[in-house]
Order: structure tokens, then sequence, then C-alpha cells
């Protein structure tokens, strides 16, 4: 069974950057054809994917993040990285990583369990 677990900081000032890394377990990064997430959800607000990095390594982010937003992974750790620049207040969010992958006529899901990250002077 794969898990995944977010780490990084739970606050961070504004303009600095963020940085999430998101380690897994029970199956590794670079598996044919799992595409590795990251998201998030601002209080109160619903989920925003904000760009993936695919098991060959492939990046692709959300059109409305990508000018402030970088996801790299490291497969000797069998982890992947969310660096976000310039964070404001707005920025503050649970941010979660997650995998998905198709089983047969479907698909596998999972998610880590978020991380909250607060973006305050």
């Amino acid at each position: 069974q794969v898990r995944l677990q977010e780490s990084g900081p739970d606050l961070v000032k504004p303009s600095q950057t963020l940085s999430l890394t998101c380690t897994v377990s029970g199956g590794s990064i670079t598996t044919n054809y799992y595409y590795w997430s990251w998201i998030r959800q601002p209080p109160g607000k619903g989920l925003e994917w904000m760009g993936v990095i695919t098991y060959d390594g492939r990046v692709y982010y959300s059109p409305s993040l990508k000018s402030h937003t970088s996801i790299s992974r490291d497969t000797s750790k069998n982890q992947f990285s969310l660096q976000l620049n310039s964070v404001t207040p707005e920025d503050t969010a649970v941010y979660y990583c997650a995998t998905r992958t198709t089983v047969g006529s479907g698909y596998l899901e999972v998610w880590g369990q978020g991380t909250l990250v607060t973006v305050s002077s």
C-alpha cells in the first residue's frame, strides 16, 4: 500500500519561499503510470490542484501558479517536493501530496494527511 507523508515548516513569512517534501513509502515514485501531485486547500475554500510530476519526471503546473511554483523529485530518497516562491498570506492552506494511477477501468488515488502552512509575519 502506497503511503505519502508531507513535511516542512508550518509557518512561513511573506515574500519567502515555502518548501514542502512528500515522502513516499510502499512504492516507487518511478513506477510506471503513477502521477504525483500537490494540492492545497485554503481555509474555508475548495481544493486547488497545483501541479504534478510524472513517473518519468515530466512536470506540469496549474497555469495560475506556474510563475512561482516548482515541483521536483529525488528518486534516491523516493521523495518529491514543492517550492512556492514569494508567498503571501493568501498562500496559507493545508497542503496535500497525492498520487493517482489507473487500475483496470478505474483509478487508485492515495493522499497524504496534509500539512497546514501559515504565511504570516
